[in-house]
């Protein structure tokens, strides 16, 4: 492959599959916590604290890795399952 295309894709898997997969983390977290009876605004606060944590090391991990292709699994897989865990998880609690 070539070496401008790599770099090219995995800063765009770093931005937009991390950013993916932190805000996955971040409502499904916050939703968790806010079900284990912590209250909301502290559990987003907490929640957003560890998404950026997240988001950093996804991004560092994102260079680091050796396979494209399971960087972009687990960023975008990663992150359409949590999103769809914090969406369950939310709509059980509003019934």
């Amino acid at each position: 492959m070539d070496p401008r295309l790599s770099v090219t894709l995995r800063v765009a898997l770093a931005l937009l599959g991390g950013y993916a997969f932190a805000w996955g983390f971040i409502a499904s977290g916050m939703t968790a916590l806010h079900a284990a009876g912590m209250e909301f605004h502290d559990a987003q606060g907490l929640a957003s604290l560890l998404g950026f944590l997240l988001f950093l090391c996804v991004f560092l991990w994102t260079f680091a890795a050796r396979s494209l292709l399971r960087v972009g699994v687990v960023l975008v897989g990663g992150g359409a399952l949590l999103i769809v865990a914090a969406s369950s998880l939310q709509s059980a609690l509003v019934r």
